[in-house]
């Protein structure tokens, strides 16, 4: 797995702290997706610009390389009942009465069937335990709990589904972030236009700006888009609690570039063209498997990357991303990419001027 070398730092969690009223909180998207506001942040000058999504264009040459992440979203939020429990007396597995709710939420597929969950209630999600949703369509082996008490399970739908993801499309949900209370009404926009390798617990945020027509400008304009991978999962997301930063351990996530889309963004950056990274994932992508030179390597597996002050970037030139929560690892990576400093003042003005915060937010680029 791939983990960069932490630098020294003297930040604490508390560093990466900001006020934030509770109705800058985005609960539903906008539409179209381009219409969202647009910051646009130049590390070398000090005003910040105000702008709408589509008029990213302007601030994208010919030359440059887009860099997006095809992750599909999964229907990953499962909710049965504990059908069996393991009895430790008996040695096995019996049947049980209940009818008490047990929710899955999938994060990272191991192999095949096998899967790493977060389980609610936990007591109720033991070892040789069996959930079942459906009324018996899908069950949930609990084979083992691991690191931060996320269980692994091996998932079995029944014979009437092709695959587990018919099984998941029937039956699941999409896991929203918990300050999302509104019903999402179409579930396509939490998936970017672009996904396509499903496995994600989560959507790369920052690219449910784009639409089609977008990038199509784009692509006229010069700039190549590169399609990348990482499957969200509990890294992303896992909050950090301990308050010196670098003691915080990443949770790993599946990633994954071809040699074709390391040749092509390796190429045009020689040029002179820009590496653009469309959110936190497609940079921790590009920042894992970079050399010191800054060449971007093919490369498939998991990444444990922690990205704070301190940290050199090789790969990225720019950076469009959204607004994210206080004390979390992504504010604490773009807070890396420029300053924290100029980080915590751009989202002091962001809620000031009434921008719209977190996953169904507005976006700033980075320069």
């Amino acid at each position: 797995m791939i983990k960069n070398q932490l630098p020294e730092t003297s930040l604490k969690l508390s560093d990466f702290c900001y006020d934030l009223p509770e109705e800058r909180i985005a609960q539903t998207p906008v539409y179209p997706r381009d219409s969202s506001k647009l910051m646009v942040i130049d590390r070398n000058a000090e005003a910040n610009e105000h702008k709408h999504f589509y008029d990213i264009l302007d601030y994208i040459n010919p030359g440059d390389t887009l860099v997006v992440n095809e992750t599909k979203v999964i229907p990953a939020r499962i909710i049965g009942h504990r059908a069996y429990r393991y009895d430790k007396d008996l040695g096995q597995t019996v049947k049980t009465d209940s009818t008490s709710p047990v929710e899955l939420l999938l994060l990272k597929q191991l192999e095949n069937d096998r899967w790493e969950a977060l389980a609610g209630p936990g007591k109720r999600a033991k070892i040789g335990d069996i959930i079942e949703f459906g009324d018996g369509k899908l069950s949930a082996y609990i084979e083992d709990v691991v690191e931060g008490g996320c269980r692994v399970v091996r998932l079995v739908p029944a014979s009437c589904y092709s695959s587990l993801f018919d099984a998941l499309d029937d039956l699941g949900t999409m896991p929203l972030p918990p300050y999302i209370t509104e019903k999402l009404e179409d579930q396509d926009r939490y998936q970017t236009v672009y996904s396509k390798t499903q496995g994600s617990a989560a959507a790369p945020t920052a690219g449910l700006h784009f639409t089609e027509e977008l990038l199509e400008k784009i692509e006229a304009k010069g700039c190549k888009i590169a399609r990348v991978l990482l499957h969200v999962g509990l890294g992303t997301f896992r909050p950090v609690k301990e308050e010196n930063i670098a003691d915080h351990e990443m949770h790993s996530e599946f990633i994954m570039v071809d040699s074709a889309t390391a040749e092509l963004i390796n190429s045009r950056r020689a040029a002179g063209g820009r590496t653009i990274a469309v959110g936190t994932t497609s940079c921790r992508v590009l920042e894992s498997v970079s050399s010191d030179e800054g060449q971007v390597l093919p490369y498939a597996g998991d990444t444990g990357i922690f990205i704070y002050p301190g940290y050199r970037f090789k790969a990225v030139d720019a950076l469009i991303t959204n607004f994210h929560l206080p004390e979390s690892t992504l504010l604490m990576l773009v807070s890396a990419f420029a300053s924290r400093e100029r980080m915590l003042s751009a989202y002091e003005e962001a809620v000031k001027t009434e921008y719209r915060f977190f996953s169904f937010g507005d976006a700033m680029i980075i320069l």
